[in-house]
């Protein structure tokens, strides 16, 4: 992005790519490394609060909800979390279709993970992979005066005539008819490595990438 004015301005950036029928059903199970986060909707000044840890959620009343599976319930709609590793990630899997999309991004360009969620009918409709520079879905008065959340910060700058690169990758896998989701991935030596969730250290899938991310 460019900022072609004689001013400086904040901004944000945030990605929206999105999940639907037939490979969104209620056995697709989504994961991600997000860490402390919070459901949008919260009272100001401090709408972070309660907080919560991935993949755990609250509803409006306080249930517990999961947010790796979607059934017939939407609530919460959207969740944000921090991430705390070098890279963040998320997958959704479906092991019936036998199809696994991911994406994975600089947590220096992205610090956030987003986790939305449409239920139409009675069945899962839509599912966010949202990842960006703000965790606080506010207008910008709002952002400037709470400044950061969780010690993060949710809004950037660009300078008059600056220009400011963010990128992504995403990478689409085969998997098997039992996989239970994704614990970890590494990106290391120019290969993508997943670890299967719940299974031995020896079941791991690896797609040779190349330099996935310029500096």
């Amino acid at each position: 992005v460019t900022n072609d004015k004689p001013l400086g301005r904040i901004y944000n950036m945030v990605q929206h790519p999105t999940i639907g029928p037939p490979f969104l059903d209620e056995t697709t199970v989504v994961d991600a490394n997000g860490r402390k986060g919070f459901m949008q909707g919260g009272s100001l000044p401090n709408p972070e609060e309660p907080s919560v840890y991935w993949p755990q959620a609250l509803t409006r009343d306080g249930k517990a909800v999961n947010l790796r599976h979607l059934t017939d319930d939407p609530q919460p709609n959207v969740a944000s979390y921090v991430i705390d590793e070098e890279y963040g990630w998320t997958t959704a899997s479906n092991a019936t279709k036998r199809l696994l999309i991911g994406y994975i991004w600089k947590t220096e360009d992205y610090p956030w993970f987003d986790a939305w969620r449409h239920v139409a009918d009675g069945k899962p409709f839509a599912r966010g992979l949202e990842f960006g520079t703000s965790g606080l879905h506010q207008p910008f008065p709002i952002l400037v005066e709470k400044g950061r959340i969780f010690g993060r910060k949710i809004f950037e700058h660009i300078d008059a005539g600056e220009t400011q690169t963010r990128s992504y990758a995403c990478f689409l896998l085969e998997i098997s008819d039992g996989y239970q989701g994704v614990a970890r991935i590494s990106y290391r030596d120019g290969e993508l490595t997943l670890w299967e969730r719940d299974g031995s250290p020896e079941e791991k899938l690896v797609m040779t990438v190349g330099e996935l991310f310029v500096d």
